[in-house]
């Protein structure tokens, strides 16, 4: 099973000044159209290259369009030893700051 976080929930923990690792896994012209404040941009074909940039002690929570994309990533990364949560309906949820 992988974690979830709702759109709401993680809006919320921004708000509240927690300090969160956001993945916005999307492809480049999709997060030219906005992303959450503070997210790195990491497309989803390029996870498996850009593992150096992940740290297996903190927690990453991954984001795409509609949540899809983001929970395979998520079970890839598990399966590799990472802390992960899936943020559940993506961005077509999400109705807080974008940049």
């Amino acid at each position: 099973m992988i974690p979830e976080i709702t759109t709401e929930e993680l809006e919320q923990k921004l708000k509240a000044g927690e300090k969160l690792e956001l993945i916005d896994v999307r492809e480049d012209e999709e997060v030219a159209g906005g992303i959450i404040p503070g997210a790195k941009h990491i497309r989803m074909g390029t996870i498996p290259e850009n593992l150096d940039q992940l740290d297996k002690e903190k927690e990453y929570i991954f984001i795409c369009r509609s949540g899809g994309r983001s929970a395979n990533v998520c079970h890839y990364l598990q399966d590799q030893g990472y802390k992960v949560v899936n943020m559940k309906g993506g961005m077509l949820d999400w109705s807080g700051e974008t940049e």
